[in-house]
């Protein structure tokens, strides 16, 4: 039985206006050029330089006061029709420049240059087609991990050719001869030995890594030195040293060995702090303050328009287009400096938190900072406080650094204080540095390190640590 019932729900929408100023937001100042050439390109009645302050938009001429509400321009419907979109974040370009002062290098992909080695082997039309397909097949780190099986699927379905898998291990064997050495490998182990069998084998130290990698890959990976003297017999660990530095030399990933064109990034701060005579005070990018306008003639044009007497539909249209675009120009000037505040108060809030760094650059003096202490501090959402910090960077006397270089948890220490998890981190990482790599410090040892330091941390903690700085556990640190 069907019931027909009310219900009374909340629900929050953004503004256009809220949209792009939160899109703005988010871009780093890099970027804040080609979205403000964009919204020049797309509306007309936006002019770069500075604001005619005798200009008053906000009092724009309505079309009629006694007209019928049919008659009105309804400011929603023409608000869905305009593109607030088209933030573009493609990282950091050449501004001022035009591509045709690039110089380009020629360069072949991995693909071309195997494809052109594959014509030297003299195959039969057939054969090419499966090499082709081998080739096809390889990553951009230079490996197959396709499945030969489904290779040959793929082969029969698309190609209407008929292999097996000898046929095809055989020409996979050719294509692993070619350049770069280590091509076309189906994992790690088979790619590194494809590489020492292009060494003089008859030396002792490429048949000993052959034999560590053929006979000890998973005693090898581990670090289980030991055991891979023992098995292999070899004579001393000078061997075994001799032979892993060889293997370490090796290319684990050929395929990013082929030239390329290569885009440079480059970080562009987007505050800068500076010290005056002891006061360290927070100046925006100049980027970030472009001087924009809203056009006089199309002012002009509305003023001319709302006391005209026609009411045609053409007329009507016009004046909807012009306002539009008027009301777009002013509210992306609005955003830009809404933006800019943003930005200060944020940036400000953090450099009177962190002032002590800031003074020095000693890591040791970051206190604990979350993205709501910030957020409390500015009066704004923490969401607004993370936009900001995800993708701006500020330049200091000592470098320059993201600004969620400065978000960290607290660590209580002895004394009952807190301190940054990031001076935590120096601590172990420096610890680990001057570790005995023969014997590395294990998670428990290290722990109990710290605490004598007086930072008050639980073995799970510095495992955690550890992971983020990258750092692999004891047994994969130790070195003969």
């Amino acid at each position: 039985m069907q019931k027909l019932g009310l219900t009374q729900s909340l629900n929050q929408k953004l503004s256009p206006q809220q949209i792009q100023f939160i899109k703005l937001l988010q871009i780093p100042t890099a970027e804040l050029d080609t979205r403000i050439e964009e919204e020049l390109e797309i509306n007309p009645a936006l002019e770069e330089g500075q604001e005619d302050r005798e200009e008053e938009v906000d009092n724009l001429p309505e079309e009629d006061n006694q007209s019928d509400n049919d008659d009105e321009v309804n400011v929603e419907d023409y608000l869905q029709e305009d593109d607030f979109s088209g933030y573009k974040m493609q990282g950091d370009g050449n501004y001022g420049e035009e591509d045709k002062e690039i110089p380009i290098p020629m360069a072949t992909t991995l693909n071309d240059q195997l494809i052109s080695q594959l014509g030297f082997l003299g195959l039969d039309e057939r054969q090419t087609m499966i090499g082709k397909q081998l080739i096809g097949s390889i990553e951009a780190d230079g490996y197959i991990r396709r499945d030969l099986e489904a290779i040959i699927n793929d082969l029969a379905f698309s190609q209407n050719i008929e292999t097996d898998l000898e046929e095809l291990e055989q020409i996979l064997e050719k294509i692993q001869a070619f350049d770069p050495p280590g091509i076309a490998a189906r994992d790690l182990q088979e790619c590194l030995l494809l590489q020492l069998e292009r060494k003089d084998q008859q030396l002792r130290d490429v048949q000993n890594a052959i034999n560590i990698l053929t006979h000890s890959f998973n005693e090898f990976t581990k670090k289980h030195y030991q055991k891979i003297i023992k098995k292999l017999d070899l004579a001393s660990e000078q061997e075994l040293k001799d032979a892993i530095q060889l293997i370490t030399k090796l290319n684990p990933k050929p395929g990013g060995v082929s030239s390329g064109l290569v885009k440079t990034q480059y970080r562009v701060p987007d505050f800068i702090i500076e010290n005056e005579e002891g006061n360290l005070v927070v100046v925006l990018n100049s980027r970030n303050a472009p001087e924009l306008r809203v056009s006089r003639s199309y002012s002009e044009m509305m003023d001319s328009y709302s006391k005209s007497n026609k009411k045609d539909k053409k007329l009507k249209e016009t004046v909807t287009f012009v306002k539009q675009k008027l009301d777009a120009a002013k509210w992306f000037i609005d955003a830009i400096k809404q933006r800019q505040q943003t930005l200060l108060n944020t940036m400000s809030a953090i450099l009177h938190y962190q002032y002590d760094f800031f003074l020095e650059g000693d890591e040791s003096k970051l206190r604990p900072m979350i993205l709501k202490d910030i957020a409390e501090k500015i009066n704004m959402d923490i969401s607004t406080v993370s936009r900001v910090a995800n993708s701006k960077s500020v330049q200091t006397e000592f470098g320059v650094y993201p600004l969620k270089y400065f978000f960290s948890e607290g660590i209580s220490t002895e004394s009952g204080e807190d301190v940054s998890s990031r001076e935590v981190k120096h601590s172990l990482k420096t610890l680990i540095e001057q570790e005995n790599k023969r014997k590395p410090l294990s998670d428990d040892k290290l722990e109990k390190l710290l605490k004598e330091q007086g930072y008050m941390i639980a073995r799970r903690t510095v495992a955690k640590y550890r992971e983020q700085l990258g750092i692999p556990v004891a047994r994969l640190r130790k070195e003969l």
